[in-house]
């Protein structure tokens, strides 16, 4: 029986940003990653894409460990989008500007990243994956991690289920609702040709059945994918595979110079399943003060919207010492699609790591320690205190 203050489930930007929370504040931290690179979907799934930190109205809304991972993903230059007005104060930030993000480097980002956890303490365990808890007096008691050495137990006072898929809250019994709709198939790769490195997003990113410019958005297959069954998951990367191989070739037909040069090693799937949790927030509560924040959000599909995301979406008291931070916090479906992406794992997984170092028992955590840690790294709570 290993033991660790805080487990952290998962190494995606959810994972990442709650592993550096918690061993700032001096925690013994372990990061359990399937992969054998970080970043999850955001570098082995190649969604280089580093949303929105800002409202896209002039107002920054993310901070702390969000803006720190963005900064850190462009350390030796952006792939393709960069904004001036925001990184050098060149320019405006009006709603017909740039917003605040970034295209970066995949590979770049899962080393400068690892580098950043291990120069902080926390202990990474690659090939590694949760496929069981035990729960005793409303409290996991014990992870089964499986990897190259077999089945181990772990324990941890506080874990964090920064998976994407929710599996440990789901090992634990806690309550969980699926993605209705299910995801569509993408293909996102990279090839090189005469004019540089590139990727080309082939496939759909949003929710399926969202409307562009007033047009259905055209999907590579029928099928959709739950994201939740192994079987299904193997088929939708062979589809991919197909998908990259065709499209390939017929670029090559009119640029005999395009060669494929990076593929995901990961299915590119958005969403699968989250937590139901103390409190579930809706897209319709933009604006809207929360007495628990733990920091904010703005939506990546259109300037305006603010949200100020409560601590009880992170958990579910039935199991007191599990939170959750990414894709999988409480939220209604149609804001699922807003809050999968990275700055708001960014934020959910500072949260949560930083609650995680604080208490085994989020239930009874007084949230006003947790909201003066987080102003401590960086963050800011409310919606008002930017717009002074």
């Amino acid at each position: 029986m290993q033991k660790y203050d805080v487990a952290v489930c998962g190494g995606g930007f959810a994972g990442i940003s709650a592993a550096l929370a918690a061993a700032r504040e001096g925690k013994k931290v372990i990061l359990f990653e399937r992969e054998y690179m970080l970043g999850g979907l955001a570098t082995a799934g190649l969604i280089t894409i580093y949303l929105p930190l800002c409202d896209g109205a002039g107002h920054q809304v993310s901070f702390g460990i969000a803006e720190e991972l963005l900064r850190l993903s462009i350390t030796y230059g952006a792939e393709d989008l960069y904004p001036e007005n925001w990184l050098d104060g060149i320019g405006t930030k009006t709603e017909n500007d740039k917003r605040f993000q970034v295209d970066y480097n995949a590979q770049l980002f899962a080393i400068l990243a690892e580098k950043l956890l291990l120069e902080n303490g926390v202990d990474i365990l690659y090939g590694s994956y949760v496929v069981d808890v035990t729960t005793q007096n409303q409290k996991i008691t014990k992870l089964y991690v499986e990897n190259k050495s077999g089945k181990t137990a772990y324990q941890a006072a506080s874990v964090v289920d920064a998976t994407g898929d929710c599996d440990i809250a789901k090992f634990a019994n806690v309550p969980t609702k699926t993605f209705k709709q299910g995801n569509v198939l993408a293909a996102w790769y990279y090839y090189t040709n005469g004019q540089g490195y590139k990727r080309q997003c082939l496939g759909a990113s949003d929710i399926p059945d969202e409307e562009k410019d007033g047009t259905q958005q055209k999907h590579l297959a029928e099928r959709r994918f739950s994201g939740l069954d192994g079987k299904e998951l193997s088929e939708m990367v062979c589809l991919s595979h197909k998908a990259t191989l065709e499209h390939w070739l017929e670029m090559r037909k009119a640029d005999p110079t395009a060669v494929i040069s990076t593929i995901a090693t990961i299915p590119q799937i958005r969403m699968t399943r989250k937590i139901v949790g103390e409190y579930e927030l809706a897209h319709t509560e933009m604006h809207t003060p929360f007495e628990d924040s733990v920091g904010m959000v703005s939506d990546w599909k259109k300037r305006g919207p603010v949200y100020e995301v409560p601590f009880r979406t992170l958990y579910n008291k039935q199991v007191k010492n599990l939170i959750v931070a990414g894709r999988c916090t409480s939220v209604n479906e149609t804001l699922w699609d807003v809050m999968r992406v990275i700055p708001c794992c960014a934020v959910t997984g500072q949260a949560a790591g930083t609650a995680a170092a604080l208490t085994d028992d989020f239930s009874t955590l007084d949230v006003a320690k947790l909201q003066e840690k987080l102003r401590a790294g960086g963050v800011i709570i409310h919606e008002k205190d930017i717009m002074k």
